[in-house]
Protein backbone atom coordinates (compact mmCIF):
# COMPACT_ATOMS: atom_id res chain seq x y z
CA UNK A 1 0.00 0.00 0.00
CA UNK A 2 3.14 2.66 0.48
CA UNK A 3 4.62 1.58 -2.58
CA UNK A 4 0.28 2.13 -4.31
CA UNK A 5 0.33 6.05 -2.56
CA UNK A 6 3.87 6.97 -3.53
CA UNK A 7 3.08 6.06 -7.64
CA UNK A 8 -0.53 7.11 -7.90
CA UNK A 9 -0.09 10.66 -9.53
CA UNK A 10 -1.46 13.69 -7.92
CA UNK A 11 -4.78 15.54 -8.92
CA UNK A 12 -4.92 17.81 -11.48
CA UNK A 13 -6.07 21.34 -9.72
CA UNK A 14 -9.21 22.39 -9.91
CA UNK A 15 -10.71 24.59 -12.33
CA UNK A 16 -11.37 27.37 -9.39
CA UNK A 17 -7.72 27.13 -8.83
CA UNK A 18 -6.20 27.53 -11.91
CA UNK A 19 -8.86 30.81 -12.62
CA UNK A 20 -7.83 31.94 -9.56
CA UNK A 21 -4.03 32.03 -10.68
CA UNK A 22 -5.02 33.23 -13.82
CA UNK A 23 -6.51 36.41 -11.94
CA UNK A 24 -3.63 36.68 -9.62
CA UNK A 25 -0.81 36.84 -12.43
CA UNK A 26 -3.39 39.44 -14.33
CA UNK A 27 -3.54 41.55 -11.29
CA UNK A 28 0.45 41.32 -11.13
CA UNK A 29 1.10 41.99 -14.84
CA UNK A 30 -1.80 45.29 -14.55
CA UNK A 31 0.69 46.30 -11.92
CA UNK A 32 3.50 46.62 -13.22
CA UNK A 33 2.16 47.73 -16.50
CA UNK A 34 0.38 50.28 -14.83
CA UNK A 35 2.80 52.87 -14.77
CA UNK A 36 3.96 52.39 -18.61
CA UNK A 37 0.19 52.57 -19.48
CA UNK A 38 -0.88 55.87 -17.66
CA UNK A 39 2.25 57.82 -18.74
CA UNK A 40 1.46 56.57 -22.22
CA UNK A 41 -2.09 57.71 -21.91
CA UNK A 42 -1.02 61.12 -20.34
CA UNK A 43 1.92 62.07 -22.12
CA UNK A 44 0.84 60.71 -26.10
CA UNK A 45 -2.61 59.77 -26.47
CA UNK A 46 -4.31 62.46 -24.40
CA UNK A 47 -1.74 65.16 -26.87
CA UNK A 48 -2.84 63.05 -29.94
CA UNK A 49 -6.42 63.44 -29.27
CA UNK A 50 -6.52 67.24 -28.16
CA UNK A 51 -4.24 68.38 -31.09
CA UNK A 52 -6.60 66.77 -33.41
CA UNK A 53 -9.88 68.21 -31.69
CA UNK A 54 -7.90 71.82 -31.23
CA UNK A 55 -6.96 71.47 -35.27
CA UNK A 56 -10.79 72.32 -35.87
CA UNK A 57 -10.79 75.21 -33.25
CA UNK A 58 -9.49 78.62 -33.64
CA UNK A 59 -7.70 78.31 -30.51
CA UNK A 60 -5.73 81.50 -29.29
CA UNK A 61 -3.25 81.82 -26.33
CA UNK A 62 -5.69 84.04 -24.59
CA UNK A 63 -9.54 84.33 -26.11
CA UNK A 64 -12.38 82.68 -27.26
CA UNK A 65 -11.61 79.68 -28.88
CA UNK A 66 -13.94 79.23 -32.20
CA UNK A 67 -14.83 75.95 -34.19
CA UNK A 68 -14.03 76.28 -37.61
CA UNK A 69 -14.43 72.89 -38.98
CA UNK A 70 -11.93 72.44 -41.63
CA UNK A 71 -11.12 76.28 -41.52
CA UNK A 72 -7.76 76.33 -40.74
CA UNK A 73 -6.85 73.39 -43.00
CA UNK A 74 -8.23 75.71 -46.27
CA UNK A 75 -6.15 78.95 -44.59
CA UNK A 76 -3.29 76.77 -44.43
CA UNK A 77 -3.32 75.93 -48.26
CA UNK A 78 -4.19 79.54 -49.04
CA UNK A 79 -0.99 80.65 -47.27
CA UNK A 80 2.02 81.02 -49.53
CA UNK A 81 4.47 80.67 -46.54
CA UNK A 82 3.00 77.18 -45.69
CA UNK A 83 3.03 76.11 -49.36
CA UNK A 84 6.77 77.09 -49.78
CA UNK A 85 7.54 75.22 -46.31
CA UNK A 86 5.89 71.76 -47.92
CA UNK A 87 7.68 72.25 -51.31
CA UNK A 88 11.06 73.22 -49.19
CA UNK A 89 10.17 69.99 -46.75
CA UNK A 90 9.74 67.53 -50.30
CA UNK A 91 12.68 68.74 -51.88
CA UNK A 92 14.78 68.34 -48.47
CA UNK A 93 13.38 64.28 -48.63
CA UNK A 94 14.35 64.38 -52.29
CA UNK A 95 17.97 65.56 -51.92
CA UNK A 96 18.60 64.06 -48.40
CA UNK A 97 17.31 60.23 -48.71
CA UNK A 98 19.08 58.91 -51.83
CA UNK A 99 22.27 61.03 -50.34
CA UNK A 100 21.97 59.18 -46.86
CA UNK A 101 21.77 55.62 -48.48
CA UNK A 102 24.17 55.99 -51.27
CA UNK A 103 26.27 57.14 -48.67
CA UNK A 104 25.51 54.79 -45.85
CA UNK A 105 26.04 51.50 -48.23
CA UNK A 106 29.00 52.99 -49.86
CA UNK A 107 30.74 52.64 -46.69
CA UNK A 108 29.07 49.69 -45.27
CA UNK A 109 31.02 48.07 -48.25
CA UNK A 110 33.75 49.53 -48.09
CA UNK A 111 34.48 48.49 -44.36
CA UNK A 112 34.26 44.88 -44.92
CA UNK A 113 35.54 41.99 -42.51
CA UNK A 114 38.62 42.60 -44.91
CA UNK A 115 39.51 46.68 -43.88
CA UNK A 116 41.67 46.38 -40.81
CA UNK A 117 40.45 48.69 -37.94
CA UNK A 118 36.95 48.59 -38.86
CA UNK A 119 35.45 48.69 -35.61
CA UNK A 120 37.32 52.24 -35.20
CA UNK A 121 35.76 53.38 -38.23
CA UNK A 122 32.41 52.33 -37.46
CA UNK A 123 32.46 54.12 -34.39
CA UNK A 124 34.44 57.50 -36.06
CA UNK A 125 31.32 57.15 -38.72
CA UNK A 126 28.60 56.76 -35.93
CA UNK A 127 30.00 59.49 -33.33
CA UNK A 128 28.00 62.47 -35.80
CA UNK A 129 24.73 60.25 -35.06
CA UNK A 130 25.23 60.56 -31.02
CA UNK A 131 26.59 64.12 -31.13
CA UNK A 132 24.48 66.94 -29.79
CA UNK A 133 22.93 67.86 -33.06
CA UNK A 134 22.87 71.30 -31.60
CA UNK A 135 26.39 71.31 -31.11
CA UNK A 136 27.22 70.02 -35.01
CA UNK A 137 24.66 72.83 -36.42
CA UNK A 138 26.88 75.02 -34.84
CA UNK A 139 30.03 73.73 -35.92
CA UNK A 140 28.92 73.84 -39.47
CA UNK A 141 27.33 77.34 -39.37
CA UNK A 142 31.41 78.33 -38.49
CA UNK A 143 32.65 76.02 -41.41
CA UNK A 144 29.79 77.74 -43.53
CA UNK A 145 30.10 81.18 -42.89
CA UNK A 146 32.10 84.19 -44.66
CA UNK A 147 35.77 83.48 -43.66
CA UNK A 148 35.19 80.19 -42.18
CA UNK A 149 36.87 77.02 -43.44
CA UNK A 150 35.27 76.51 -46.51
CA UNK A 151 35.76 80.10 -47.59
CA UNK A 152 39.69 80.74 -45.87
CA UNK A 153 40.58 77.23 -47.93
CA UNK A 154 39.48 78.68 -51.17
CA UNK A 155 41.02 81.69 -50.42
CA UNK A 156 44.57 80.30 -49.71
CA UNK A 157 44.33 78.12 -52.87
CA UNK A 158 42.43 80.21 -55.08
CA UNK A 159 42.37 83.22 -54.00
CA UNK A 160 38.45 83.52 -54.79
CA UNK A 161 35.91 83.82 -52.16
CA UNK A 162 32.99 80.69 -51.31
CA UNK A 163 29.77 81.48 -51.71
CA UNK A 164 27.68 82.59 -48.61
CA UNK A 165 26.07 79.10 -48.38
CA UNK A 166 24.15 80.05 -45.48
CA UNK A 167 22.90 83.73 -46.72
CA UNK A 168 22.12 83.17 -50.61
CA UNK A 169 19.18 81.48 -52.28
CA UNK A 170 20.04 78.20 -54.17
CA UNK A 171 23.09 77.35 -51.62
CA UNK A 172 21.17 77.37 -48.00
CA UNK A 173 19.04 74.54 -48.68
CA UNK A 174 21.88 71.83 -49.65
CA UNK A 175 23.96 73.64 -47.02
CA UNK A 176 21.54 72.26 -44.40
CA UNK A 177 21.42 68.76 -46.58
CA UNK A 178 25.30 67.77 -46.70
CA UNK A 179 25.51 68.93 -42.79
CA UNK A 180 22.02 65.96 -42.33
CA UNK A 181 23.78 63.73 -44.37
CA UNK A 182 26.63 64.07 -42.74
CA UNK A 183 24.58 63.99 -39.00
CA UNK A 184 22.95 60.84 -40.06
CA UNK A 185 24.56 58.14 -41.94
CA UNK A 186 26.19 56.74 -39.10
CA UNK A 187 23.19 55.08 -37.95
CA UNK A 188 22.08 53.84 -41.78
CA UNK A 189 25.88 52.75 -41.93
CA UNK A 190 25.68 50.22 -39.13
CA UNK A 191 22.40 48.77 -40.26
CA UNK A 192 23.86 48.10 -43.40
CA UNK A 193 26.95 46.74 -42.34
CA UNK A 194 25.12 44.58 -40.32
CA UNK A 195 22.93 42.92 -42.83
CA UNK A 196 26.41 42.69 -45.08
CA UNK A 197 28.04 40.58 -42.58
CA UNK A 198 24.89 38.28 -42.55
CA UNK A 199 25.51 37.37 -45.84
CA UNK A 200 26.67 33.73 -46.45
CA UNK A 201 30.08 33.41 -48.02
CA UNK A 202 29.47 30.54 -50.02
CA UNK A 203 26.65 32.66 -51.85
CA UNK A 204 28.91 34.94 -52.80
CA UNK A 205 31.86 32.56 -54.02
CA UNK A 206 29.49 30.76 -56.14
CA UNK A 207 28.71 33.90 -58.15
CA UNK A 208 31.90 34.87 -58.51
CA UNK A 209 33.10 31.40 -59.59
CA UNK A 210 29.86 31.98 -62.07
CA UNK A 211 32.37 34.84 -63.41
CA UNK A 212 30.60 38.10 -61.75
CA UNK A 213 32.21 40.95 -61.48
CA UNK A 214 32.21 43.35 -58.70
CA UNK A 215 29.46 45.62 -59.84
CA UNK A 216 27.57 42.85 -61.01
CA UNK A 217 28.05 40.55 -57.80
CA UNK A 218 26.98 43.82 -55.79
CA UNK A 219 23.40 44.73 -57.93
CA UNK A 220 22.90 41.12 -58.63
CA UNK A 221 23.08 39.21 -55.24
CA UNK A 222 24.66 41.70 -52.60
CA UNK A 223 21.83 44.24 -52.47
CA UNK A 224 19.16 41.48 -53.00
CA UNK A 225 20.41 40.25 -49.89
CA UNK A 226 20.22 42.99 -47.65
CA UNK A 227 17.32 44.36 -49.29
CA UNK A 228 15.07 44.37 -46.16
CA UNK A 229 17.45 46.38 -44.46
CA UNK A 230 17.55 48.45 -47.29
CA UNK A 231 13.81 49.10 -46.79
CA UNK A 232 14.57 49.41 -43.14
CA UNK A 233 16.29 52.18 -43.26
CA UNK A 234 14.45 53.91 -46.55
CA UNK A 235 11.32 53.88 -44.54
CA UNK A 236 13.24 55.42 -40.98
CA UNK A 237 14.56 57.99 -42.82
CA UNK A 238 11.85 58.78 -44.75
CA UNK A 239 9.87 59.71 -41.69
CA UNK A 240 12.66 61.27 -40.16
CA UNK A 241 13.37 63.77 -43.25
CA UNK A 242 9.89 64.51 -43.26
CA UNK A 243 10.25 65.74 -39.83
CA UNK A 244 13.51 68.06 -40.25
CA UNK A 245 13.39 70.88 -38.09
CA UNK A 246 16.74 71.60 -35.60
CA UNK A 247 19.01 71.65 -38.81
CA UNK A 248 17.36 74.72 -40.76
CA UNK A 249 16.65 75.96 -37.35
CA UNK A 250 19.85 76.53 -35.80
CA UNK A 251 21.85 77.05 -39.44
CA UNK A 252 19.47 79.24 -41.41
CA UNK A 253 16.25 80.22 -39.55
CA UNK A 254 14.57 79.22 -42.39
CA UNK A 255 16.34 82.07 -44.78
CA UNK A 256 17.30 83.34 -46.64
CA UNK A 257 13.80 84.31 -46.83
CA UNK A 258 11.79 81.37 -46.33
CA UNK A 259 14.21 78.84 -49.05
CA UNK A 260 14.72 76.79 -45.58
CA UNK A 261 11.26 77.05 -43.76
CA UNK A 262 10.13 72.96 -43.18
CA UNK A 263 6.68 72.14 -42.34
CA UNK A 264 8.02 71.68 -38.45
CA UNK A 265 9.37 75.03 -38.35
CA UNK A 266 6.20 76.68 -40.06
CA UNK A 267 4.26 74.40 -37.07
CA UNK A 268 6.63 75.65 -34.38
CA UNK A 269 5.82 79.03 -35.44
CA UNK A 270 2.16 79.06 -35.71
CA UNK A 271 2.10 77.39 -31.61
CA UNK A 272 5.27 79.04 -30.09
CA UNK A 273 5.58 82.21 -31.78
CA UNK A 274 2.28 83.94 -32.93
CA UNK A 275 0.46 80.82 -30.33
CA UNK A 276 -2.56 79.93 -32.98
CA UNK A 277 -2.63 76.38 -31.83
CA UNK A 278 -5.72 75.74 -34.21
CA UNK A 279 -3.14 76.89 -37.09
CA UNK A 280 -0.04 74.45 -35.83
CA UNK A 281 -2.28 71.24 -35.10
CA UNK A 282 -3.69 71.46 -38.15
CA UNK A 283 -0.16 71.65 -40.13
CA UNK A 284 1.17 68.99 -37.86
CA UNK A 285 -1.79 67.01 -39.03
CA UNK A 286 -1.35 67.57 -42.50
CA UNK A 287 2.73 66.58 -42.05
CA UNK A 288 1.33 63.06 -40.55
CA UNK A 289 -0.82 62.18 -43.13
CA UNK A 290 1.61 62.96 -45.27
CA UNK A 291 3.98 60.36 -44.02
CA UNK A 292 1.30 58.18 -43.07
CA UNK A 293 0.76 58.19 -46.92
CA UNK A 294 4.32 57.72 -48.42
CA UNK A 295 5.04 54.87 -45.89
CA UNK A 296 2.27 53.58 -46.73
CA UNK A 297 3.38 53.19 -49.98
CA UNK A 298 6.90 52.36 -48.97
CA UNK A 299 4.89 49.15 -47.37
CA UNK A 300 2.61 48.87 -50.28
CA UNK A 301 5.44 48.40 -52.71
CA UNK A 302 7.86 46.75 -50.44
CA UNK A 303 7.09 43.19 -52.37
CA UNK A 304 8.33 44.09 -55.47
CA UNK A 305 11.96 44.90 -54.71
CA UNK A 306 12.45 43.33 -51.17
CA UNK A 307 13.54 39.77 -50.92
CA UNK A 308 13.30 38.11 -47.67
CA UNK A 309 14.54 34.85 -48.62
CA UNK A 310 18.38 33.95 -47.77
Amino acid sequence: MYNDAISRPSAPPSLGRRRGRRRGDGRIAAFFAAPSVIGLALFTLFPIVMSLVIAFFQWPAVGTRTFTGLGNFATLFDDPVFRRALLNTLLFVVLYLPLNLIVSVGLAVWISPRIKGRRALRVVFFLPVVTPMVANAIVWRLIYQPGGLIDGSLQSITGAHAPNFLGEQGWAMFAVVAMSVWQGFGYNMLVFSAALDAIPPHILEAAQIDGAGPWRLFFRVTLPMISPSMFFATTMTLITSFQVFTQPFLLTGGGPGIDTETLMMFVYDQGFSIYQFGLASAGAWILFVLILGVTGLQFAGQRRWVTYDA
